[in-house]
């Protein structure tokens, strides 16, 4: 049985982990997060949604075989997810995360690399490796540092408790809280929306963003006209720009433009 799967279709794509009970991340779901990968990246989809099956997004990664594996067959295993979680970061279209439920350890690790999350008002975050006398082994504790400050992050990677879905809004890890009925629905909106969206100009704020981050703004400055510039041959900046400037000139609403992404 496939502990993930994924589809494409209408422009997006969909990843669903479902592996019951508590969606534990197997090297299984790391083989078949690889695949979905590949296949997405390979394919027209525009933006993808992370999603999971079950009560619960994650309860981080299936440490049943670890006490049997030696310290260089762990460190394979792990510089695996980081590898396959760094692939999903860096992915050329903008992602959405939907968590309900419990998001813990390697499972909020996948949330945080998604560039939206919506979580339902009753999910719960946590780093539960302070349990295990282990960190957060693919980069979460730094990751929830760049969004809700050091003196947080260190706060709850210390004490692994789990925090609720408006606390973390409100300190800006995730994006959104919603109804947890209304979690899938909220989620699909937004997805649908961004995937019809200028999705090489959504690309473009993808990598800046990521320059900021390890560079600050000076790195960020230096490659904006590199990677700002190549938009204006866009065949959605040719189509948008001039009809903007026409509904200017004619004291007309700016229309909504057909983006293909291209």
């Amino acid at each position: 049985m496939a502990h993930l799967t994924h589809t494409i279709e209408d422009s997006i794509a969909t990843i669903i982990l479902n592996n019951p009970p508590q969606n534990r991340l197997s090297p299984q779901m790391i083989d078949e997060l690889e695949t979905a990968l590949t296949a997405i990246g390979d394919s027209s989809a525009r933006t993808l949604l992370v999603r999971a099956e079950g009560d619960d997004f994650s309860f981080g990664g299936d440490i049943v075989p670890w006490p049997e594996m030696t310290s260089r067959e762990l460190r394979t295993l792990f510089e695996r997810y980081m590898n396959s979680f760094n692939r999903f970061e860096r992915l050329a279209m903008p992602t959405v995360a939907a968590v309900q439920g419990l998001c813990f350890g390697g499972g909020l690790e996948l949330a945080v690399r998604a560039d939206v999350i919506i979580a339902g008002e009753t999910a719960r975050f946590g780093h539960p490796e302070q349990s295990l006398a282990i960190v957060t082994m693919l980069g979460g504790v730094y990751r929830i540092a760049e969004r809700a400050g050091r003196s947080k992050a260190m706060e709850w990677a210390l004490t692994s408790e789990q925090v609720p879905a408006r606390v973390m809004e409100r300190y800006g890890v995730i994006n959104r809280v919603v109804p947890d009925e209304d979690l899938l629905r909220e989620a699909s909106a937004l997805v649908a929306k961004l995937a019809r969206g200028p999705t090489r100009a959504h690309v473009a704020h993808k990598a800046l963003l990521r320059l900021w981050t390890t560079g600050g703004v000076t790195a960020a400055d230096e490659a904006m006209f590199d990677i700002a510039m190549p938009l204006f041959e866009s065949e959605d900046v040719k189509l948008a720009l001039p009809a903007s400037v026409e509904a200017f000139n004619a004291k007309k609403p700016r229309p909504a433009f057909p983006f293909q992404g291209r």
